[in-house]
């Protein structure tokens, strides 16, 4: 199974059309055998899901996503696991193990021009804490 994250400094990058570098887990049942950073080159969006799908990706861990993106992965077969922060390495661990906590219907519908960078679009699904009535699995 390869497990890609949208990855920054180590966590978990908020904006999957924005990211810069993924990191590719590759595991084997419940254990990482390996794992590598790779760079998108400026890719975004749509052609994000292309790159994944070129590396062999079929699982997708990210903060915030937008609807054509999302489409975009179903179309090339990968699962995406949206709303999930914190470390990149813990996530890909908890999912492995059966315990991410991620939110299914995560969509950011608002854009760069309206929020900024400082916006966290992975902040409107599962916090650590409290879920809802957003459908998050245990």
């Amino acid at each position: 199974m390869k497990i890609a994250v949208t990855y920054e400094n180590g966590n978990i990058f908020q904006h999957f059309g924005h990211t810069e570098q993924f990191k590719i887990y590759t595991a084997e049942g419940k254990e990482i055998v390996s794992s590598e950073v790779v760079d998108t080159n400026g890719s975004g969006h749509g052609a994000l899901a292309q790159f994944l799908k070129d590396r062999g990706v079929d699982t997708l861990i990210c903060g915030g996503i937008g609807g054509g993106a999302k489409n975009a992965l179903a179309g090339a077969g990968i699962t995406l696991l949206g709303g999930v922060s914190g470390s990149a390495d813990e996530a890909v661990k908890a999912y492995i193990s059966g315990n991410l906590v991620y939110n299914p219907d995560i969509e950011c519908k608002h854009h760069e021009h309206e929020h900024g960078h400082g916006g966290d679009c992975g902040s409107h699904g599962c916090g650590e804490h409290t879920c809802g009535d957003h459908g998050c699995h245990h």
